[in-house]
């Protein structure tokens, strides 16, 4: 894994631009701590800072290769699962290789296939490629959207990078925000709309999606998407190609020339992952590094609810004993998340998700203590059903993105004056509707109990799982650790999708089907444990903080906060926090009341730390 930059313009030589693109790859240092790079020609640069996992030696970037005299070169973050099938099918075709990293593998493609390559490809990417001959540069993203990948584009120049502070540290891009980029931070946070970059002419390069540039034009289209197709396997041989999908790609994903370990809460997705990888390790006569995360006192004041109905600890014990693995437990206290919530600011580059964020920067700081590739469990909820709102009635049938139904906590937040000039409600009622219209299938006049579960299901895939990759790869990649996320590849989610419900949901129990496939992997009792999330922390000292940091920046007059949000209605929700009964989810099942406040905290160290003008 890896951070990338690149800017290309046509009328301007670039020449003397190494400065810029050092300046650029400087910030993404802890994206790639182990060596960087930089390539420059007349109207053209990359730059490149590397986490070396495969070919440590082979694999330096920008790498350059040729054929007839022409050159290629790439910049690329990412990994490819099926670097081997791919390297053989070239062999094939006559092209040698000086080393065995996927990068030399990738860039070949693109010389064979050209933009056609991305069909090839099986794993998690961003890249871009100079054509010499052609004088064309090639961005493309991986189907699920796992790697990040921004730019900035004029009418004559782009200039791309994976992060937004690689772009904020060009000279021609300001860190500017106006009324469409308020309401995103205020209305759709954490999430982002497909293809928004927040900070004004910033884009993404959504998921599945390619871009092509010349001296002429400048070509955006979608080389993947969702398909509908009838699902004629009949439940045995769905569960058996689910249980050979998830382990075939668990396998592939444990390719490294670097130590690797798994994520383990003791919850269905890692205890998959961790199992099978155990299993493989095992045969080489090497054991599995494993982790977990909890919280200080935690186990003085967890009380069981809906979402989180027991705690994880002796789970991840049972685990760990039943696969031999070598454990390590990370505890965070309260004074350290707090701390850590100005880290997660300037890791994500937006306000994010609190403590949700900051914990999993923190917990990756002690992984990368023992090893640079995790596995983790992220997006088995999102392919298979596991959230509330696949089982609750009135989120299926909301008419909004049902991980964020109280829009009025949300209107109660923000400054009445800047609510007038936004129209936050018409906002996210376009948002919703633009989703709706990219839905691979149409329904009629009323939507029956099938459609409903594809809408529900489809709005998961491109809405809310893109906000937990975001938050993946920045916390981890934050500290140079490479997680890999088995369960996102697209060969499971493309049969997955087009599964019936009740097969998905086998025996009424969330990730039914899921479970069935896992039979036999897995001890029966984790088997069947219910769902529970990502762990927070439930310890009183965490609201108090908050409250106490917020107070104080309310009473700022430096600060910018004050100024968008409405402070009385802010004051009241301060005071009325440990009231649980008003504790309403504010984003998926994690983020309340005090994590809503906790956000705020980073809002206002996004607008100091950055620099933000509102325009």
């Amino acid at each position: 894994m890896c951070g990338i930059v690149g800017w290309l313009d046509w009328e301007k030589n670039l020449s003397d631009s190494g400065i810029i693109i050092e300046e650029m790859v400087d910030t993404l240092v802890p994206r790639g701590p182990d060596s960087r790079g930089c390539w420059i020609s007349s109207n053209i640069c990359f730059g490149h800072s590397r986490l070396a996992v495969v070919d440590i030696e082979g694999g330096k970037q920008p790498m350059t290769r040729s054929k007839y005299g022409w050159d290629y070169t790439i910049t690329y973050n990412g990994e490819l699962y099926n670097t081997e099938d791919i390297r053989q099918e070239l062999l094939l075709k006559g092209y040698s290789f000086q080393g065995h990293s996927d990068t030399e593998v990738l860039l070949l493609s693109f010389i064979e296939w050209g933009k056609d390559c991305v069909q090839k490809l099986n794993g998690i990417f961003a890249f871009g490629i100079w054509d010499s001959r052609k004088e064309t540069l090639f961005l493309a993203r991986d189907r699920m959207g796992v790697k990040p990948l921004f730019y900035n584009l004029k009418r004559q120049a782009i200039i791309f990078a994976s992060e937004l502070k690689a772009l904020l540290a060009h000279p021609g891009i300001p860190p500017e925000i106006d009324h469409e980029g308020l309401s995103e931070i205020f209305m759709i946070a954490p999430a982002r709309t497909p293809g928004y970059g927040v900070f004004k002419n910033i884009n993404e390069l959504k998921p599945g999606h390619c871009m092509y540039i010349d001296r002429d034009r400048t070509k955006i289209w979608q080389y993947w998407k969702l398909e509908e197709k009838d699902h004629g396997d009949n439940f045995q041989t769905t569960v058996d190609k689910v249980r050979f999908l998830v382990t075939d790609s668990i396998a592939r994903q444990l390719v490294s020339d670097v130590p690797l370990g798994t994520l383990l809460s003791g919850g269905l997705d890692s205890s998959a992952i961790t199992a099978i990888a155990a299993n493989s390790l095992k045969e080489k006569k090497q054991s599995l590094a494993t982790f977990s995360v909890d919280f200080v006192d935690n186990n003085m004041y967890f009380r069981p609810n809906e979402f989180q109905p027991d705690p994880d600890a002796p789970w991840v014990e049972k685990m760990s004993k039943e696969f031999s693995t070598k454990h390590h437990y990370t505890a965070l206290d309260t004074p350290e998340l707090i701390t850590a919530l100005r880290d997660a600011v300037l890791a994500r580059d937006l306000p994010g998700m609190a403590d949700i964020d900051s914990s999993l920067l923190l917990f990756s700081r002690e992984i990368k203590e023992h090893v640079t590739v995790g596995l983790s469990g992220e997006c088995a909820d999102e392919v298979f059903g596991g959230y509330p709102w696949f089982h609750r009635e009135d989120l299926l049938k909301a008419d909004t993105f049902p991980w964020a139904i109280n829009l009025e906590r949300r209107l109660q937040v923000l400054s009445p004056d800047l609510a007038l000039r936004m129209s936050p409600l018409e906002y996210v009622r376009n948002r919703y509707q633009e989703a709706l219209q990219e839905l691979p299938f149409s329904s009629g006049t009323k939507e029956n109990q099938h459609e409903a579960f594809k809408r529900i299901s489809y709005l998961t895939l491109t809405r809310f799982m893109p906000t937990l990759l975001d938050r993946k790869d920045r916390m981890t990649m934050a500290t140079g650790l490479e997680v890999r996320v088995p369960f996102c590849d697209h060969r499971i989610v493309e049969y997955v999708w087009n599964i019936p419900w009740e097969m998905k949901n086998y025996r009424n129990r969330e990730k039914g089907l899921l479970r069935t496939a896992l039979d036999g992997i897995l001890p029966d009792d984790v088997l069947w444990r219910k769902k529970s999330p990502y762990p927070k922390t439930h310890n009183p000292q965490f609201l108090q903080s908050v409250n106490r940091e917020l107070t104080n920046i309310l009473n700022d007059s430096s600060s910018q906060l004050p100024s968008l949000i409405n402070k009385k209605n802010v004051l009241n929700l301060m005071k009325n926090s440990t009231d649980t009964s008003d504790n309403k989810p504010w984003f998926g099942q994690l983020m309340d009341t005090p994590r809503m406040l906790a956000f705020l905290i980073q809002l206002d160290c996004w607008l100091r730390e950055y620099k933000v003008r509102i325009v």
